[in-house]
């Protein structure tokens, strides 16, 4: 069994954009919000959002999918992050970090019917 693939989408706050592939979602996503290569477009650009992905078996059929991504207009790529996402927020923007507790006493006691 392969190891599923991603192609993503993200974006900066003036809606630049970057497609790309990895095996490793959380992880590429690290390296990009940590500015790790100086040089890189998303450090550039400043391009820390995650806006879109989608899932695939093999990263053969992600390496596709970016490359149809790639060549699609601009419009079209807005139409896909805005059909998942309508509102540009990160997806990954809680990734990695402690859930909240769970706190019993603000749960209310059911309704009477």
């Amino acid at each position: 069994m392969s190891k599923p693939a991603y192609v993503y989408i993200m974006s900066s706050r003036g809606k630049r954009l970057y497609i790309g592939v990895t095996s490793d979602l959380m992880r590429r996503m690290k390296g990009h919000k940590s500015n790790a290569d100086p040089n890189s477009h998303c450090t550039k650009y400043n391009i820390h959002h995650l806006v879109y992905y989608e899932v695939f078996e093999s990263i053969n059929e992600a390496i596709a999918r970016e490359t149809s991504l790639k060549g699609i207009l601009r419009l079209r790529k807005i139409q896909l992050i805005v059909g998942l996402n309508p509102t540009w927020q990160d997806l990954s923007a809680n990734w990695g970090k402690q859930a909240e507790p769970f706190d019993e006493s603000k749960l209310r006691p059911p309704t009477k019917f």
